[in-house]
């Protein structure tokens, strides 16, 4: 039997079937059911005498049966032997089955009903096209066992009462795996349906809130660029004019926050031109020279992902200003298969790398947290007196996948 039979199933998939446990309790209830039918057999002379179960041998395989029925539903959730220790407990039921069919008239017993019972179950807990040949082992252990009886015409009726066996058990076996895919394709569907009307009932959302937003917040910052424009006019005072100055350019920043935030919540975010706008804006209040430029091939990233990568590029271009002294700083997005590195170099006077960082200085700490929430690295390259490079490589999924940032340590 392949090692496939053993693998998860379809039952993972969102839209699969039931897990394998409830499958297994399925099988659990049939055969206590089986169970008490075989007690009945045990304690009914003359059936014990049809069905070859006289002695003290039909006991011992009878708690064997209850045993292992027992262990296989204990261990159906356990993630490496529960579905091998199944597989075994449905061979030993083959096994019990024939014994029981042979001394009540072999392939003509009424007994092989249960073939099809287990056949059923097989396919139901081991949906794999091999899995059918255990039942089918079975009908040709029995079939050569009666064919080896002689008779004037049993041997032609056997092997017809085999073929009509085998015929069930393959259309049992075909129905089960053209039911199970039908369902499997209805269910994805559904499930496809719920996760487009969960997108569009978020992105009614976020555009609500986008307006709300928008009409309260932004007003009251554009009020406050408004009224801080007309206080510098109106004083004379040159200190307090730089104050109303850097309260006017913080207004400013503020509100193209959150117009940056309402683009994203929009999605209509383009990562490029933020990152381009941002590192010329840089460039226009520091004076420092520099330049943003995109290598490789763009690749659709989620919105979570653009913006960490938005938030980099702020704290390493705040890092350059508040400490590099530095006369040009150049910004790189690069696109490599399956990353995306944002490398932002300056000319500035560096720092020992090796060096612990200072306490209370938490820039480069929250740019590693970033990044790993998005199973990336932040590689830092500096010297004193030769500047310094920030390297930071972010894993972009696969197209259909989503891998859901790891959670943000607050602090």
């Amino acid at each position: 039997m392949a090692w496939a039979a053993f693998q998860p199933a379809a039952a993972r998939r969102p839209g699969g079937a039931a897990p394998f446990s409830d499958r297994v309790r399925a099988l659990f209830y049939a055969r206590v059911t089986f169970l008490a039918v075989g007690l009945a057999v045990l304690a009914v002379p003359a059936w014990s005498a049809f069905v070859g179960t006289t002695g003290f041998v039909p006991f011992v395989v009878y708690f064997g049966v209850v045993a292992y029925a027992v262990i296989s539903v204990l261990l159906a959730d356990h993630p490496r032997i529960g579905r091998p220790v199944t597989f075994a407990t449905l061979v030993l039921d083959l096994v019990v089955l024939t014994a029981m069919v042979l001394p009540s008239g072999g392939l003509k017993s009424p007994l092989m009903a249960g073939h099809i019972v287990l056949t059923v179950f097989f396919i139901l807990l081991f949906p794999q096209p091999l899995t059918v040949l255990a039942p089918l082992t079975m009908l040709a252990v029995v079939s050569g066992l009666n064919l080896s009886v002689p008779g004037p015409a049993g041997g032609a009726q056997d092997l017809f009462v085999l073929v009509w066996y085998a015929t069930l058990c393959l259309i049992v076996a075909y129905v089960m795996w053209h039911l199970r895919r039908r369902d499997e394709a209805r269910s994805n569907e559904l499930w496809r349906l719920s996760k487009g009307q969960e997108r569009a009932v978020i992105g009614e959302e976020r555009l609500r809130l986008s307006r709300e937003i928008h009409d309260g917040l932004g007003a009251c910052l554009s009020s406050l660029i408004i009224q801080s424009e007309y206080i510098h006019r109106l004083t004379t005072d040159a200190r307090l004019r730089r104050e109303i100055a850097e309260l006017k350019n913080q207004a400013e920043e503020a509100i193209e926050e959150l117009r940056r935030s309402l683009t994203m919540m929009r999605r209509d975010f383009d990562l490029h031109a933020a990152l381009a706008e941002h590192t010329q804006r840089f460039v226009d209040r520091t004076g420092v020279g520099g330049e943003f430029k995109v290598r490789g091939r763009g690749r659709r990233m989620p919105s979570e992902m653009q913006l960490a990568i938005f938030r980099l590029l702020q704290e390493s271009l705040a890092n350059v200003h508040k400490h590099a002294q530095a006369g040009r700083v150049d910004v790189r997005l690069t696109y490599d298969a399956d990353r995306v590195a944002l490398t932002v170099s300056d000319d500035g006077v560096g720092f020992d790398g090796d060096a612990r960082p200072r306490r209370g200085h938490y820039g480069l700490a929250n740019m590693h947290e970033r990044a790993k929430r998005f199973r990336g690295a932040v590689e830092v390259q500096s010297a004193e007196g030769e500047g310094t490079t920030v390297h930071t490589t972010l894993i972009i999924p696969s197209e259909g996948s989503h891998v859901a940032p790891m959670p943000e340590r607050s602090g």
